[in-house]
């Protein structure tokens, strides 16, 4: 039987992050979050006082990055992949909301995608892994096996942000939160670099009134059928 590639995109909030690492746990696939990636380019940027909004010095900076190989992306010993930034593990800092709004920006960069592609490309050769983002299915692994589109409705995406982040000591406004996942997807789906947008062959889930037990259940099945085929 063969290991497909698994490409899981879709909109910020819609449960990407949970879903796909149980679903590398159930097929036994090893997970690569590209997100994190963008996140941690954005991340070097502040650190280094750069605007998220100066294109080119963000560009040069995910080159210089990743021509000196400062990003990585490693498996812990508790089998989840941390992410390295010049050899700090920054997985936890990368998580903030802040940092979320940065890493659409810098995503929005031609340079930057182009930097990160290689590596994307690369963690995910050869099959048996679990990739998402939002450009996965359409521009990263076109070809990949079991494409997945993961959605929700505005509110639900907003509520379980809010949770998350107040079960992480981090209360937010639920308002606030909402019009930023409203501004985030119309920056994704808008940039002129692999905007966010369902591939044509994959198979959309809208998980709004769905656990991700559930949502994993579905694509673990659609896999399954794919490694037959």
């Amino acid at each position: 039987m063969k290991r497909p590639v698994v490409a899981i995109d879709g909109p910020a909030g819609a449960g990407k992050s949970t879903v796909t690492k149980l679903v590398a746990e159930r097929l036994g696939y090893l997970l690569v979050d590209t997100g994190a990636l963008y996140r941690t380019i954005a991340l070097a940027a502040q650190l280094r006082s750069v605007s998220w909004d100066d294109s080119q010095r963000v560009e040069a900076l995910a080159d210089e990055l990743v021509e000196s190989q400062a990003v990585a992306m490693v498996r812990g010993d508790d089998g989840r992949m941390r992410v390295l930034l010049e050899g700090s593990d920054v997985s936890d800092r990368i998580r903030t909301q802040d940092i979320g709004q940065g890493a659409s920006k810098v995503s929005a960069m031609p340079g930057v995608r182009s930097a990160l592609l290689d590596m994307q490309r690369s963690a995910g050769k050869g099959g048996g892994v679990v990739l998402e983002g939002r450009d996965i299915g359409t521009v990263v692994f076109p070809d990949a096996e079991a494409k997945f589109f993961l959605t929700a409705n505005t509110d639900e995406r907003a509520r379980r942000r809010v949770a998350e982040l107040t079960a992480a000591g981090k209360p937010v406004d639920t308002e606030q939160t909402k019009a930023e996942i409203i501004a985030r997807d119309t920056r994704d789906s808008t940039r002129a670099a692999a905007p966010l947008r369902k591939a044509d062959d994959a198979i959309e889930i809208d998980s709004s009134a769905l656990g991700p037990d559930a949502v994993v259940a579905k694509m673990a099945d659609v896999v399954a059928q794919r490694s037959r085929g």
